[in-house]
């Protein structure tokens, strides 16, 4: 039992002296990692006195520089690794706001190396200050910017990239979009005549279309329209729309047989997975020549009616109601009317741009059909001219509400001259 005792007794010695052999192995140890730390950090440091003057530098940033520890250490500034350009930073904004705030952190500059080759870093200094607040001296970390900067180089390039193909589109979009309308209306005798297509996004071709064009036997045909969707394929549907039209009125100028036979080539055409179709409104305009001014029937395809403004300032629509979409139904019911228009009346022509516009940006309340025959009354009397202009600029003041094209076709029969609206 003794000797057990004496062995229990002995073996407390033997390993506090484990323990203490341990610790200073440890304590060694971290001495030697915390000097192997700050000299091969997988960053630079660098310290320096206040007026720049390098006092320290570790091992990871002498190699990236390529310069010995002798060659820096109480021989250089600071500033000296700088480029020219960073020189000048540093001098006019670096150590004035290191100096006023005590810290400046994440700066990108560029240092020189000793082969003469730019290193592209990100910088962070603080200023050590003694018992007595005195600023004592700088510490600098140094991170490699390199594939930073190669990623923000091939980034920038992508930018660019991606705006040129953007630019390349929106000239493809503005041209293909211009060869969707006609350069010139028909000059029609005795007829003021004014259009306008306002484009939601230059990025996307519209589906808005409109026409004027003469016809035998002095009649006149007119249409204006609206293909669902929007880019190439509703330019596609736009174009086959506009040069139906045009060939059916020239075989047979009634408006319904017109749009019937729209309606017959676009579901023969698109009848599959991907249907199309649109909204239009023909006119068939002819002269009154006993009377002065001119007849005008319009057949409707499930489009906004049109906005007649006469010349003593009364303002009505021409209600076309249970006109059907052109394209969707086989054998689609088409919506006529018949008016006559006398000297000082003026009819406007428009797509749904209009009156689904947005009139308060990000808000959900639409400019709406009410709105625009108060437009109109308070138009009247009005030209072709004007009536397209204050719709031109009641569509500027709705700015990003705009969401959809938007064309529109007035047509106005003149007074004499001395009679017109001022």
């Amino acid at each position: 039992m003794c000797r057990t005792g004496d062995e229990g007794e002995g073996a407390a010695p033997d390993a506090d002296r484990g323990s203490a052999q341990e610790r200073a192995q440890f304590s060694a140890l971290l001495e030697d990692s915390a000097e192997d730390l700050y000299e091969h950090a997988p960053c630079g440091y660098l310290s320096t006195l206040m007026d720049g003057r390098i006092a320290k530098v570790n091992t990871t940033l002498l190699e990236w520089l390529g310069h010995g520890r002798d060659e820096l250490v109480g021989r250089k500034y600071f500033s000296d690794l700088l480029t020219v350009g960073g020189r000048l930073y540093h001098e006019t904004h670096f150590a004035p706001l290191l100096r006023l705030q005590g810290e400046v952190s994440g700066i990108a500059l560029e240092l020189k190396a000793a082969d003469g080759s730019r290193l592209p870093v990100m910088v962070t200094s603080t200023v050590k200050t003694g018992s007595d607040g005195q600023p004592l001296l700088i510490r600098t970390s140094v991170f490699d910017a390199r594939e930073r900067r190669a990623y923000e180089t091939e980034l920038l390039r992508a930018r660019q990239e991606a705006d040129q193909e953007r630019d390349r589109l929106q000239r493809l979009a503005t041209t293909l979009q211009k060869t969707l309308l006609p350069p010139t209306l028909a000059n029609v005798p005795d007829l003021d005549v004014a259009a306008y297509y306002h484009i939601a996004s230059v990025d996307e071709v519209g589906g808005d279309f409109y026409d004027l064009f003469p016809l035998a036997a002095g009649a006149w045909g007119l249409f204006l329209g609206d293909v669902c969707g929007k880019g190439a394929a509703a330019a596609a549907v736009t174009s086959l729309a506009r040069y139906t039209l045009r060939a059916a009125a020239v075989y047979d100028p009634d408006p319904v047989a017109v749009l019937a036979n729209l309606n017959t080539v676009l579901n023969h055409e698109y009848n599959g997975a991907d249907p199309r179709f649109c909204t239009v409104v023909f006119g068939l305009l002819t002269p009154d020549t006993e009377r002065g001014g001119f007849h005008i029937t319009l057949a409707s395809g499930g489009h906004p009616p049109a906005l007649l403004m006469r010349g003593d300032g009364a303002a009505a629509y021409l209600p076309t109601p249970g006109g059907q979409l052109i394209g969707v139904l086989p054998d689609a019911h088409i919506a006529t009317t018949t008016v006559r228009l006398t000297p000082g009346d003026t009819l406007l022509l428009h797509t749904d741009g209009l009156t689904e516009a947005h009139t308060a940006a990000g808000g959900e309340d639409r400019y709406g059909d009410d709105a625009l025959l108060d437009f109109g009354r308070a138009l009247a009397p009005t030209t072709a001219s004007k009536a397209v202009g204050a719709v031109r600029d009641l569509l500027d003041t709705f700015g990003a509400g705009v969401d959809d094209d938007t064309a529109v076709l007035a047509i106005h029969v003149p007074r004499p001259t001395s009679e017109e609206p001022q």
